[in-house]
């Protein structure tokens, strides 16, 4: 999905982003307003599509393989 077609799209606070990822409200806030986390913003507040915080965990994700001694 396009980040300009948000009509499907089940939409996550900033606090219930940060519940799901286990970080502070300010990180959200922090990738939000760097754009590595696209959001739209309703008025004061800002809204995460759900599909997005699953794209960035899935981009976040580190190998922890590398460690072969």
């Amino acid at each position: 999905m396009s980040e300009s077609n948000f009509s499907n799209a089940k939409f996550l606070t900033v606090a219930e982003v940060a519940e799901v990822m286990r970080v502070s409200k300010m990180t959200v806030y922090r990738l939000v307003h760097s754009g590595e986390m696209p959001a739209v913003r309703f008025g004061r507040s800002y809204r995460v599509p759900e599909n997005a915080v699953e794209q960035y965990l899935k981009g976040a994700v580190v190998d922890g393989q590398s460690d072969t001694a």
